[in-house]
């Protein structure tokens, strides 16, 4: 997975994302990928789920970049319902 975390692809929105009262921008798929593998798996336990698709969007848009929006719409609902914007 060391392609999806390298990708420069921009994602469609900058997502600002508060965390520990310091806000984190994710600009990129590799950012965002790296983000939501960064915290521990029981952080993402209640959203597991809506997780898992990001994850896979992510992959997916890495690996080609017209699957960009789908990956920016399934970070927006993963972060939204965890309340990190």
């Amino acid at each position: 997975m060391s392609k999806v975390s390298n990708s420069q692809t921009r994602l469609k929105a900058t997502f600002r994302v508060n965390l520990n009262g310091k806000t984190v921008a994710i600009e990129t798929v590799g950012q965002a990928y790296d983000f939501i593998n960064s915290l521990n798996s029981v952080e993402w336990m209640e959203f597991k789920s809506l997780h898992s698709d990001a994850k896979a969007a992510l992959e997916a848009a890495a690996d080609n970049g017209i699957l960009i929006v789908q990956a920016t719409n399934a970070l927006r609902v993963l972060f939204g319902r965890a309340k990190l914007l």
